[in-house]
């Protein structure tokens, strides 16, 4: 038996979440289809983190324990042939049988993307939220750093009852301007040890109450140390939000990107 690892990317728009579900498109029943049609295997695939309908990546991470033979550059061109045009993989790297994409991971980082010009751009409603009203950039910006450290962010997530813990450690809270496709956007990038759900949406929902002069960055904190979600602002919609990629202890993995050059080169 082999493990490997894929590192994949996708647009949610046409998917009901990432994880397996009795009705609807998954990531995860995409990719297990496209595995067995390459290697005649039925076999779970685990993937690191969840995303739900309408949510992007470009560095999501699954796990997958077979018996196959095909080469690490098989698999990607096999899979990629095989897979709809709406996920695609990366990279492809052969792991010890003990590595598990989601309990393995470390850290996690998401993008969410706000266009905040004259008017929207049809291209991109898929991909960013847009918000006519002007914002305070940098107060938002101020109110995201206060998020960096351990914390209990029970007022930044979905009212789950039987959560065990709602303490996470946030490594990188940033608001940024990027520019994609010409068009000047904001990005809001969170990194953290793990995530509860909804909480990054849940994150930028509030910061845009502090875009909007609503609340103040301090207000922001006060809701941080509230523990209670009916103090946060709405939830953001899911489409404005990519998982960007999952981070492993150091030596667990090793993606070879030449094998995806060398691979598309010989397609």
């Amino acid at each position: 038996m082999r493990n490997i690892a894929l590192r994949l990317a996708y647009d949610g728009t046409d998917f009901v979440g990432s994880q397996y579900q009795n009705q609807g498109r998954t990531v995860q029943g995409a990719l297990e289809q496209a595995w067995e049609a390459l290697t005649q295997e039925q076999q779970r695939i685990t993937l690191a983190g969840r995303t739900d309908a309408g949510v992007h990546a470009s560095g999501q991470v699954a796990n997958i324990r077979t018996a196959t033979k095909h080469s690490r550059r098989t698999i990607l061109r096999g899979m990629n042939a095989k897979l709809p045009a709406d996920v695609a993989i990366q990279a492809v790297c052969e792991v010890d049988m003990d590595f598990h994409a989601r309990h393995s991971a470390k850290r996690r980082e998401y993008r969410y993307l706000i266009d905040n010009n004259a008017a929207w751009l049809p291209t991109q409603r898929h991909y960013v939220l847009y918000v006519e009203q002007k914002l305070d950039t940098a107060a938002m910006a101020e109110a995201l750093l206060r998020l960096v450290g351990t914390h209990d962010f029970a007022a930044f997530s979905a009212l789950v009852p039987d959560q065990r813990s709602t303490v996470r450690t946030c490594y990188t809270a940033r608001l940024s301007e990027v520019m994609i496709f010409g068009r000047h956007l904001i990005a809001i990038d969170l990194a953290a040890n793990a995530f509860l759900q909804h909480m990054v949406r849940v994150i930028v929902g509030t910061a845009l109450l502090v875009g909007r002069g609503k609340i103040t960055p301090d207000g922001f904190q006060r809701i941080l140390e509230s523990h209670d979600r009916k103090a946060a602002g709405p939830t953001a919609v899911a489409h404005g939000l990519t998982l960007v990629s999952v981070g492993y202890p150091s030596g667990m993995v090793h993606w070879d990107d030449e094998d995806a050059e060398d691979a598309l080169g010989s397609a």
